[in-house]
């Protein structure tokens, strides 16, 4: 009756295991490390990088505790902060000796001290929050007008483009603020344009006027259209300073949007504000423009004459140097995406490119000016240009072309991600400024843990005095229904902040809860004459639905506040559900799994051990306690 099948304990055993190894990097804690990664997009991070930043810590007699490489940095590990700082120094002077002109980023961190055979079982721990670890917090504005602004000049040069290309003479196109007037001077040239604002441009609306025998029209952006704007815009800025962030090597930063025109940036860990800003406020853009390619154009690129008046010389990302025109033909602004992939006939790499109007009716006519010369992409940053890549113009190009050539699918792949880069859509400034100190954060987890763990020892203390072995047995689910919330929450690589700590209290609350219904109808099925077994097969059959239903509705209300709220909201939600799935496995799966394994092979059972059994006279009319601990 009360026996589990092999597999089900096969079961348990794994979950055990599973949930023992994923929750034991978070007891091992954190150490002060120093961080290389790349200060331009164009800087590749590699073993050579791994290999320049250990003999750079050699020469400075310092041995790092342990020196990894990821995908984005290189880290080095100390056992103490003192060598920490002078590691930092010994790098920055080595590696950044101009900060103008710097190639890398040498920040503070702290990385994990979990054992190496851990890592590489993919086991790490959870995130700690800004309000956990430390860090520092941004309140960013971001300038709407100017995004709206930005759209009006586009839609200017589009109108003037698309008046040029239908031959309509004689019409004056300016911007003024976020409208943009239109003057024509003839009733056939202000058919010509009411047509193509409607037929093209439906996020205008015009308003026509007359002025002497000159036609006007005033067209404004719609202010549904406007929302649309300034979201993509706030988006595009999310999005940039994601890519910006990463560099850092913040363990799961917070960039998210606030009202309708700022974004919050928390960085967890980040132990320098100032290189933060550096990086947040950092700006690169895109420019086209053709090369070079007089005889003294190619002269200076040899290096055996000096560049041409009209050109400026860049090197590209191998060194190599490019003699480029300073005219600039489009910018990151004309470009609207960038996507690798392959030919169809050859197969070979490529990056598909798509210009705005503006920008397509540029590249047409270059392309057709200027067949078989070369143009180089080129991208700036810090006020330093270099060549992304300088291919031939092998046909007409318009808004959609791509660039193909001598390039491998990773090399594809990261000129795509550059191209796409590009400048913040709005300009923005940092209106508040946050620093949470490492001993703050410090004192937070201590009584944050400290609450979990008085909470379960005065829980176990109850449960073990009031309901005895059975209390006991409560005890253990409830350790593994914490042990398995942790690993649950280290494998998703959550971020645990001090509402995530609250959620673990209250779910200590919710999966006890579970065993004292299934306690207390044991008990019942006693009371009424149950034998042992049979009170603890009934028992658990019969709370079970009680404490799925319990459950079921908790649960609706975690996920609502896990749909409709943010923040810390958010965060409490998600251990909040967490616990709840892991409470129904350890309190009805794995406690019942060691009641059987207890008692299950005891056929001629007399009593368990759950207490003291209230029962009462056979006559009604008095009450005996009957004990039913052994």
């Amino acid at each position: 009756m009360n026996r589990y099948p092999v597999w089900k304990y096969t079961i348990i055993v794994i979950v055990l295991l599973v949930g023992l190894i994923y929750a034991l990097p978070n007891f091992f804690g954190e150490s002060p490390a120093v961080q290389v990664s790349a200060a331009k997009s164009t800087v590749k991070i590699d073993a050579s990088t791994q290999a320049r930043v250990e003999e750079v810590l050699k020469t400075a007699g310092l041995t790092p505790d342990l020196l990894t490489l990821e995908p984005t940095a290189v880290r080095a590990r100390f056992v103490t902060t003192d060598d920490q700082i002078k590691a930092r120094d010994a790098l920055q002077q080595a590696l950044v000796p101009n900060a103008d002109e710097a190639s890398y980023v040498v920040a503070l961190n702290l990385v994990s001290r979990s054992p190496h055979w851990l890592t590489a079982l993919h086991a790490f721990p959870m995130y700690l929050g800004l309000d956990l670890r430390g860090g520092v917090d941004f309140l960013l504005q971001v300038d709407m007008r100017g995004v709206l602004d930005k759209k009006a000049e586009s839609f200017a040069g589009d109108i003037r483009a698309g008046l040029r290309d239908k031959k309509v003479r004689g019409s004056a196109v300016n911007r003024n603020g976020q409208t943009v007037e239109i003057t024509l001077r003839d009733a056939a040239s202000l058919e010509i344009a009411r047509r193509m604002l409607q037929d093209q441009m439906p996020d205008l609306s015009t308003v026509e006027s007359q002025q002497g025998t000159e036609s006007r029209i005033v067209a404004s952006i719609k202010p549904e259209a406007a929302r649309r704007f300034q979201d993509a815009a706030l988006k595009q800025n999310v999005t940039t300073l994601h890519n910006r962030i990463n560099e850092l090597g913040v363990a799961e930063p917070v960039i998210q949007q606030q009202g309708l025109d700022r974004i919050v940036v928390q960085l967890p860990g980040m132990q320098d504000p100032a290189q933060a800003k550096t990086i947040i406020g950092r700006t690169a853009t895109l420019e086209m423009r053709l090369v070079d390619e007089s005889t003294e154009g190619r002269a200076a690129e040899q290096g055996t004459g000096p560049v041409p008046f009209g050109s400026e010389k860049f090197l590209d990302r191998s060194g190599r140097a490019v003699i480029v025109k300073k005219q600039v033909l489009v910018t990151g602004e004309n470009l609207t995406d960038a996507q690798p992939g392959f030919e169809q006939q050859t197969n070979q790499p490529k990056v598909d490119l798509t210009m705005d109007s503006k920008g397509g009716n540029i590249m047409r006519q270059v392309s057709i000016e200027n067949y078989k010369k070369r143009m180089a992409m080129l991208i700036f940053e810090k006020g330093k240009g270099e060549v992304l890549t300088a291919p031939s113009i092998n046909g007409e190009l318009g808004n959609r072309f791509q660039v193909s050539g001598a390039m491998t699918v990773s090399e594809a792949n990261d000129l795509a991600l550059l191209l796409r880069a590009g400048s913040l859509a709005a300009p923005m400034e940092i209106i508040q400024e946050r620093t949470i100190g490492p001993t703050q954060g410090a004192e937070n987890i201590k009584k944050g843990f400290d609450s979990v763990m008085y909470g379960f020892a005065a829980i176990m203390v109850f449960m073990c005095i009031y309901y005895a072995l059975f209390g006991v047995f409560s005890s253990i689910a409830l350790a593994v229904n914490l042990m398995l919330l942790v690993a649950i929450l280290s494998i998703l690589q959550a971020t645990l902040t001090l509402p995530g700590i609250a959620a673990m209290a209250l779910a200590i609350g919710v999966a006890i809860d579970s065993n004292v219904l299934i306690n207390e109808r044991v008990r019942e099925e006693l009371r009424n004459g149950a034998s042992p077994q049979a009170a603890i097969h009934a028992g658990y059959e019969r709370a079970w639905g009680t404490i799925l239903d319990s459950n079921v509705t908790t649960l609706i209300a975690g996920i609502a506040l896990l749909a409709f709220g943010s923040g810390p909201v958010r965060g409490f939600a998600v251990v909040h559900c967490i616990g709840i799935v892991t409470s129904m496995f350890s309190a009805v799966f794995f406690s019942r799994g060691l009641v059987n394994f207890w008692y299950g092979q005891k056929k001629k059972l007399k009593s368990v051990s759950i207490g003291t059994v209230w029962r009462p006279k056979t006559d009604g009319t008095d009450a005996a306690v009957v004990a039913e601990t052994k």
